[in-house]
């Protein structure tokens, strides 16, 4: 069932500019006139990375991942944060935690943590595409965020976390998103992995 699925991961955010490509209609050879450019900042102004949750009830916590994220790290947002968020989004003690495939999660003593904390990781295939719904969040907040226009590096974050919180509950109703996906991969892909019911 869906709605007992928590789901998470990273992103970086970047100051200015927010990654997306973006076409213009022009004449030949008017390319590079400026009316058809966008200033840019080198390596984006600086950015942050951060981490979050989110359910079919809302937005659960996101945190700013200082420095380098390695699997004790990783263990420790999800000690201060997972449960927590479970809890604000009434999802029980029976819920799924959705991680992708990277190292750090899939890491001994992190998969021991889980273990030690009888939470249930939803299995995910390797080498998918992204099937995780939190990249549509992404994208809401990458685009609500850019256009509070922050200056620097904690406006960035604050605004991260106020845009996050904002989010509306529509978006984060997976429940006739997910089925969908998996069909549309598994028919055109033949990638295989186990669908909760």
């Amino acid at each position: 069932m869906w709605k007992k699925v928590l789901w998470s991961d990273e992103t970086k955010i970047e100051l200015f500019g927010n990654n997306a490509k973006r076409y213009v209609w022009c004449k030949s050879n008017t390319a590079h006139h400026p009316e058809h450019t966008i200033p840019t900042v080198k390596h984006g102004g600086g950015s942050i990375m951060v981490w979050a949750c989110f359910s079919s009830a809302g937005t659960g916590k996101m945190v700013k991942i200082d420095g380098k994220m390695d699997g004790a790290k990783y263990r420790t947002i999800l000690e201060e944060n997972l449960m927590e968020s479970a809890k604000d989004l009434r999802l029980g003690r029976r819920f799924v935690f959705q991680q992708d495939n990277d190292p750090k999660h899939k890491a001994k003593s992190t998969m021991e943590w889980f273990k030690n904390k009888h939470i249930q990781v939803l299995e995910w295939p390797c080498q998918s595409p992204d099937l995780n719904p939190i990249e549509n969040l992404w994208k809401e907040l990458k685009t609500a965020v850019h256009k509070c226009s922050p200056s620097n590096l904690t406006e960035l974050e604050l605004f991260c976390k106020e845009e996050w919180e904002k989010i509306c509950l529509s978006m984060c109703k997976t429940d006739r998103d997910i089925p969908q996906a998996t069909y549309s991969c598994n028919r055109s892909k033949r990638w295989r992995y186990k669908v909760l019911t």
